[in-house]
């Protein structure tokens, strides 16, 4: 593995991690917000916004077996996807309606989602096993940092301005990007053919791997939970029917986009290098129920305590075990 393409790699994640981050920061609290004060969506468009970024990870397999199939270096396919949801992002904001902004949404989230295993490979060959949990975790701490502090400054800003929505997709458009930029840098191979042509074709390894098939499962009910509780946490703070008040009053685009935001991201903060070493030291299959149990006490305190307190503490849990599943998911998973 050459020292010069670990190097250059470390270098672009580097430039590229802020903004992955007001990305995040995008993707889990701004346009569903967005969604729900600005344009007041229904329970449809509100579902589709959500769920942008879950169908990017469906679609990953039939993404990943064209770019190997077009021989393409797989961080070059990556920066494709980041530029068109930068056009996306763009369309949002030139045109302010729901129906667009749903659509761009959608397309925006579904395009960072697919690129994950692409990525993947690019730690894979170009960062050594020994440092691969912490080089990532390095540049995942600047995004983290990133996401917590646009997260505040965002929130703060929306707060009693609502004319003030309609701009931030302008912002993700120029992060969006100048992310496809640094992918572009990225050295990178093609692919190796895997031997199929059928975009699920990889699925076979279900079949061939016990201990892989029931790590995919159980991750099928752990998504469930964790994929809908990051929409749910921002639709309950923000939806005035749920009733969640702050010394008797709603909370503002700030307040939300603290216990959302800026809490858990310093908590993944403090904890990723953390997580980062422990991936390189500690049996995977620890690590992972470790995680589940932290991800359990949060969902727990957000919603169930009906406390101001019970929502700080769900945040710092949601941030901590996000923290660590950084690193198993981009790392291990994929």
């Amino acid at each position: 593995m050459s020292r010069d393409r670990t190097q250059k790699t470390y270098l672009c994640e580097r430039w590229r991690a802020p903004a992955a981050g007001i990305i995040e920061a995008a993707a889990t609290i701004f346009l569903l917000l967005i969604a729900v004060r600005f344009y007041n969506a229904g329970a449809t468009a509100k579902a589709l916004v959500a769920g942008g970024g879950s169908l990017g990870l469906l679609i990953a397999p039939w993404i990943v077996q064209k770019v190997e199939g077009a021989c393409m270096p797989v961080a070059r396919a990556a920066s494709i996807l980041a530029f068109i949801g930068a056009a996306s992002f763009l369309m949002m904001a030139l045109i302010p309606a729901l129906p667009v902004f749903v659509i761009t949404c959608v397309i925006a989230l579904t395009t960072s989602s697919a690129a994950i295993p692409l990525m993947t490979q690019v730690y894979q060959d170009n960062y050594s096993d020994r440092q691969r949990g912490n080089l990532f975790s390095r540049t995942m701490m600047i995004r983290i940092g990133t996401t917590a502090l646009f997260s505040y400054l965002a929130g703060r800003a929306l707060s009693g301005h609502d004319t003030w929505y309609r701009w931030l997709p302008l912002v993700f458009a120029g992060a969006s990007g100048f992310a496809g930029l640094c992918l572009a840098q990225c050295p990178s191979h093609a692919l190796t053919a895997s031997g199929g042509t059928h975009p699920f074709h990889a699925f076979r390894y279900l079949r061939q791997d016990r201990i892989f098939r029931q790590t995919i499962i159980s991750w099928i009910f752990l998504g469930f939970a964790t994929l809908m509780m990051a929409p749910l946490r921002v639709e309950y703070l923000a939806n005035p029917r749920y009733g969640v008040q702050v010394h008797g009053e709603l909370l503002t685009a700030g307040m939300i986009a603290l216990l959302t935001g800026v809490i858990p991201n310093s908590a993944r903060l403090v904890l990723n290098p953390v997580w980062g070493w422990l991936f390189d030291k500690m049996n995977f299959f620890v690590l992972r129920i470790t995680l589940n149990c932290g991800f359990v006490l949060g969902i727990i305190s957000f919603f169930m305590t009906g406390s101001l307190i019970g929502l700080v503490v769900g945040a710092i849990f949601f941030g901590v075990s996000n923290a660590g599943a950084d690193v198993a998911w981009s790392l291990w998973v994929t």
